[in-house]
């Protein structure tokens, strides 16, 4: 006698449809999320697959369509929040269209990245949304179209012939340091981390171009290491010797982290006696104290974006390629303050 699994392992999509009493054309737009199905249509089609244990076939469905409906992710970190935050953007819109998420890390390691989307590619996804690790160069866009695999690039391009979804960086450093002018800072440096890629250079170029713009030493760009422990030992960098500086961009929120516990080990008070700007503003920057004054970028929205480009390009494998950047806000908290030279070089909170 065949076991109860084994039973409900064959009950089919035609045994579905004659129990909810429907056809199995209409069953079937029912497993693909159709919206042309009625609401009561869906909960009876739903609660017969229910009773009767019906498990749907992907791998026969992904024959039939050519289709595997999953998306690959790669991503250059799992540390950073900001991360987080742009997965959790991409998964609505690709949940919402009845498509499932394989995320992977390539460590910024391009060879490792190669790795991972060959792997994706042995394993028939739609398409790849794609952080490209530095040192990325254009013939990865090169290859991807000689796969045949929809790409999409987010946060840093090495291509324009390709869609890509990211951040207006150099306007975002241009709010940074005019908000610090304003404030009356004069030395003001960046604290900038990591790998060289086109939203490091975006960032650089930025910062630059906003200190020439207001007369200011745009020199004054100090590398930091990259974990939060090693950054917050490299606090002193910025507040002795010849580049002693007032205030500080820095290249992210995890640099900022890293430099206000770095500042406090010194008895440094941020928002009193130093002005701090993060970038990118993500859920930490409330929970800082004092609260981190920061350039919110919108990794969700961002994440978002990318997702509609990746469904556009495989409804429509012919369309031009598109560029979504989305423009960055200053969000003016506690960190950053006033400087008053005639007050023994303190600073006045600004938040």
């Amino acid at each position: 006698m065949l076991s109860e699994g084994r039973k409900k392992s064959r009950v089919t999509l035609l045994d579905v449809a004659r129990h909810a009493s429907v056809s199995r054309a209409t069953a079937s737009l029912v497993i693909r999320k159709s919206p042309l199905v009625s609401t009561e249509t869906r909960a009876k089609v739903e609660a017969a697959m229910e009773e009767l244990g019906y498990v749907y076939n992907m791998g026969a469905a992904r024959l039939r369509a050519d289709r595997s409906l999953t998306i690959g992710v790669v991503i250059p970190n799992l540390v950073n929040p900001f991360f987080t935050e742009l997965l959790a953007g991409i998964e609505t819109v690709i949940d919402a269209a009845g498509m499932v998420v394989i995320l992977v890390n390539s460590g910024d390691i391009a060879t490792r990245q190669e790795t991972l989307l060959t792997r994706m590619r042995e394993h028939g996804v739609d398409g790849i949304i794609l952080c490209p690790a530095a040192e990325t160069g254009p013939l990865l866009v090169e290859r991807m179209v000689e796969w045949d695999l929809p790409l999409v690039q987010v946060l840093r391009r090495v291509s324009d012939d390709c869609d890509y979804a990211g951040v207006d960086y150099a306007y975002g450093m241009r709010q940074a340091v005019n908000h610090l002018a304003e404030l009356g800072h004069r030395d003001i440096a960046f604290a900038v981390h990591g790998p060289v890629h086109s939203a490091y250079q975006e960032r650089i170029d930025g910062f630059c171009e906003a200190m020439q713009a207001r007369g200011l030493d745009p020199d004054n760009i100090i590398r930091v290491p990259n974990q939060i422990a090693a950054i917050a030992a490299a606090a002193d960098l910025f507040t002795s010797g010849s580049r002693r500086s007032s205030a500080v961009v820095c290249f992210n929120d995890v640099v900022a982290l890293g430099l206000s516990a770095g500042f406090y080990d010194l008895g440094i008070t941020i928002g009193h006696d130093f002005s701090l700007v993060g970038f990118d503003d993500v859920a930490d920057a409330e929970a800082m104290r004092p609260r981190l004054t920061s350039v919110a970028t919108f990794p969700v929205a961002i994440g978002e974006g990318a997702a509609r480009l990746l469904l556009d390009r495989l409804a429509q494998p012919d369309l031009a390629p598109r560029k979504l950047v989305k423009a960055p806000q200053l969000h003016v908290r506690q960190s950053s303050a006033h400087w008053n030279k005639g007050d023994g070089g303190r600073v006045k909170n600004a938040g």
